[in-house]
C-alpha cells in the first residue's frame, strides 16, 4: 500500500522523504521532518502521532534512531501494525515492520538512507531503491526521486499508486521543500517529480521573501512588488 525512502544528504545536512501510496493524500499522514533532528516515514497501518514522537525523543532526549523508535513503539499497544523507519541528524537509521504489516513488506538500510514498504510487487522493489538513491547525482530530493523512480521499474506496489509526497528539511524551523500529488490516476510519482522541477529553481526566492522581504523577487502577481 506504500514505499517510501528517508535520507540524509552528508554535505548540506538536509533530511528528507520521499513516499508514495495507493491510498488518498499519503503527504498528509506518513512523512515527518525536523531540520537538524531527522527524519521519520510512518506507515502501513498508519499512526501520525509516531513522526512527532520520535522526532521528540531524538531531540529532547537526545536518543539515535533506534532508541527513538523503540521507545515509541514500546508505548504504543498496536506497534505491529506499523511499518516505520528513522534517520537522525548523524545519518543514523532504524527501521520496523510490525507482524501484521500488509502483504510483501521489506525494509532496507543504505549510507545514511532507508527503503521500506508493504503490499508490494515483490521484495526487490525496496532492493532497488538504496542502490538507485546511493548512486544519484544532484540535490538530495533528486537522489529520493531516483529512488521512487528505481521502485516503480521494479514492480511498484501490487495494485496501483495514487498519491505521492515529497519534504525535505534544512536548516530552517520550516521545510524547505514540502510538495504533494494528493490523488492522481496516473503516475503521482511522474507528477511529484514535475512538480519539484518548477519548484527547484524557484526554491531559494521564498527562503530569502521570508528570511529578507526588502530581497524578495518579483513573480508579477498584482501587489507583488
Amino acid at each position: 500500500m506504500t514505499f517510501s525512502v528517508i535520507g540524509r544528504c552528508p554535505e548540506t545536512g538536509q533530511l528528507g522523504i520521499a513516499i508514495s501510496s495507493s491510498s488518498i493524500a499519503v503527504g498528509a499522514r506518513c512523512p515527518w521532518v525536523r531540520a537538524g533532528v531527522g527524519a521519520v516515514a510512518t506507515q502501513n497501518v498508519t499512526l501520525p502521532a509516531l513522526g512527532s514522537q520520535i522526532l521528540d525523543f531524538l531531540e529532547s532526549m537526545k536518543l539515535d534512531s533506534q532508541g527513538a523508535l523503540d521507545r515509541a513503539l514500546s508505548a504504543n499497544e498496536w506497534s505491529e501494525y506499523r511499518q516505520v523507519t528513522v534517520i537522525d541528524g548523524q545519518g543514523r537509521t532504524a527501521f520496523f515492520s510490525g507482524k501484521e504489516t500488509l502483504g510483501v513488506h521489506h525494509a532496507v538500510a543504505g549510507e545514511q538512507c532507508v527503503a521500506a514498504g508493504n503490499m508490494l510487487a515483490s521484495v526487490e522493489v525496496i532492493g532497488a531503491m538504496v542502490p538507485a538513491f546511493e548512486n544519484a547525482r544532484g540535490m538530495l530530493a533528486d537522489r529520493l526521486l531516483a529512488a521512487m523512480h528505481a521502485a516503480m521499474a521494479a514492480g511498484g506496489e501490487a495494485g496501483p499508486v495514487h498519491s505521492a509526497a515529497l519534504k525535505i528539511a534544512g536548516d530552517l524551523s520550516w521545510p524547505l521543500v514540502d510538495l504533494r500529488v494528493d490523488w492522481a490516476d496516473d503516475d503521482p510519482i511522474g507528477q511529484l517529480d514535475g512538480l519539484w522541477q518548477a519548484y527547484r529553481p524557484q526554491m531559494q526566492d521564498y527562503v530569502t521573501r521570508a528570511l529578507n522581504p526588502t530581497a524578495a523577487p518579483s513573480y508579477g502577481v498584482p501587489g507583488n512588488q
